[in-house]
């Protein structure tokens, strides 16, 4: 495409339709109404593109098709180059989803599970009636826990030998519990795709964040911890 010739909105979407076979005029025009375009108006009124705004429609549209970016991430990372400012140094890469979300397929009896703890089976009693556990059921109606449920029970152990008591730590998993529920709106457009692509995009996504969320609740504990102790 040439530097000099601007393109009206139909050959934009000739030139593009290859790569992006549901780009619109429609869309384009969304996309310059949101902000992220901005074609310049002939004296006619009519939109003109030159190679830098194609380049740029380009972009929007490989970030939403590639990386699953909504338009306002999208925006931003366009503003802030506009203005000249330096590309951010990557955070490092979170665990592989493979690594993160391996194991937690066996399942064990309220009994097995106490054994593979390590910890007295009526405690698994009063972490299942206090909610800190959530046993599945099989055919038979009997409880099944998995590896999962086994590292919970290990962590509440630790935590009632202090002197907390189940309904304590109940509050704990309930910090969790939203936790999970804020990330989920971050994969919620990921699985929405329903391809393969999308899910694999979807278990970094929630990989990457469980982990720094993780990283982050610990440093803030700490910080606090360590003012209580000075103070």
């Amino acid at each position: 495409m040439s530097e000099r010739r601007a393109l009206a909105i139909g050959e934009v979407i000739d030139l593009l339709q290859e790569e992006f076979p549901d780009i619109s005029i429609s869309k384009l025009r969304f996309l310059e109404s949101q902000g992220l375009i901005r074609p310049v108006r002939s004296s006619a009124g009519y939109r003109q593109f030159r190679a830098p705004d194609v380049e740029r429609i380009r972009y929007i549209l490989r970030q939403q098709r590639d990386h699953f970016l909504p338009l306002k991430v999208i925006k931003a990372k366009l503003a802030a180059w506009e203005r000249g400012e330096e590309p951010t140094v990557a955070p490092p890469s979170g665990p592989l989803p493979e690594a993160y979300f391996g194991g937690g397929k066996s399942r064990m009896s309220a009994d097995e599970l106490a054994r593979a703890a390590g910890v007295p089976l009526d405690l698994v009693g009063r972490l299942l009636e206090h909610g800190v556990l959530d046993a599945r059921r099989d055919k038979g109606g009997e409880a099944q826990f998995g590896e999962d449920d086994a590292a919970v029970a290990r962590a509440a152990q630790r935590l009632v030998s202090r002197g907390l008591e189940p309904r304590h730590v109940k509050s704990l998993c309930l910090a969790s519990h939203r936790e999970v529920d804020l990330l989920s709106q971050l994969a919620g457009p990921l699985l929405r795709h329903r391809t393969p692509a999308g899910r694999r995009q979807a278990a970094e996504v929630l990989a990457d964040c469980a982990q720094a969320a993780r990283d982050l609740q610990d440093a803030v504990v700490r910080a606090r911890l360590r003012t209580l102790l000075e103070g």
